[in-house]
């Protein structure tokens, strides 16, 4: 182990002891961030990280590639399908703006724009809820996986991945994350994976909305 991923464990190490917890839950996506952050978890506390695989309409590339970080570094995992809960939540939620006066009606998209998705980003903050149930459950810390790149830009859901108990990666920017997963021997095809949140068809992430 490098020192630097020495360093970050032996924090969240302590960031564990601190709160009297006993393990770290993380939220595994299948992208850079998560395994880099899953890794220094299980570096940190061998025996108790759980990492959660949360598809909800995702890419089915993303929950194989999570699946591969598991099997590698051997790391405890379950899965939920959040989709028939999403599905659920954006059906009935869209059943209010009847009931609004019609001057209160949503926005229409701006001519030769196109309007805010706000159903979007109830992906992140459904799976923060499942970290969350889980984490408490079992006396877990919840570990985020923003960077400071993703932090400085705001490039991120608010209450969401935003919402964590600690950050291991906050003071390093993406550049440094991916040289890290290097030197952790995270598998190549998340390294050179492009980054996507993963919340509608071709966008490259969430951002503090």
């Amino acid at each position: 182990m490098t020192a630097r991923a020495q360093d970050i464990a032996e924090w969240i190490r302590q960031q564990v002891t601190v709160a009297a917890a006993r393990g770290l839950v993380v939220g595994l996506s299948g992208g850079l961030d998560s395994a880099v952050v899953a890794r220094l978890c299980q570096l940190a506390m061998p025996d108790s990280v759980v990492g959660l695989i949360l598809p909800c309409h995702s890419d089915p590339r993303d929950e194989q590639d999570a699946g591969l970080l598991a099997r590698r570094f051997d790391l405890a995992v379950v899965r939920l399908d959040l989709a028939p809960a999403y599905d659920h939540l954006v059906r009935d939620l869209k059943t209010v703006f009847p009931q609004l006066p019609p001057n209160q009606a949503p926005a229409a998209a701006p001519a030769g724009g196109t309007a805010p998705e706000p159903s979007a980003n109830i992906k992140p903050r459904l799976r923060m809820s499942a970290l969350y149930f889980v984490a408490n459950s079992l006396n877990y810390l919840v570990a985020g996986t923003g960077n400071r790149s993703e932090l400085t830009i705001g490039y991120f859901t608010k209450h969401g991945d935003g919402g964590v108990d600690l950050l291991p990666l906050g003071r390093l920017l993406k550049s440094d994350v991916r040289a890290l997963a290097v030197e952790l021997e995270i598998p190549d095809e998340i390294i050179e994976k492009p980054p996507s949140a993963g919340l509608w068809t071709g966008t490259a992430t969430s951002s503090g909305t």
